[in-house]
């Protein structure tokens, strides 16, 4: 399975796109880790590699020079924690 394989079949997290083919990596993660459920967050792992998750969400994780980010608070505390332990 490939990650757009992946958000296809989960078009609930990320409803306002239309060519999911064109999706990058780094807004899968964002929807899935903002929005689904730990099936959904194992199964990316499993597709990209904690290592290569953890790397997406710290990078965009951070505020931008805009003072920007879009994680909610509380997924990125709890995943700040997760892969601090874990990646």
């Amino acid at each position: 399975m490939t990650i757009h394989d992946f958000i296809k079949e989960r078009k609930h997290l990320i409803w306002w796109v239309k060519d999911y083919d064109k999706l990058k990596a780094e807004s899968i993660v964002e929807a899935t880790l903002n929005y689904g459920d730990w099936d959904d967050v194992q199964t990316l792992i499993k597709i990209l590699g904690i290592k290569k998750v953890a790397k997406i969400f710290r990078e965009k994780s951070k505020p931008s020079k805009m003072g920007r980010q879009n994680y909610r608070a509380e997924v990125k505390h709890y995943f700040a924690l997760y892969f601090n332990k874990y990646a």
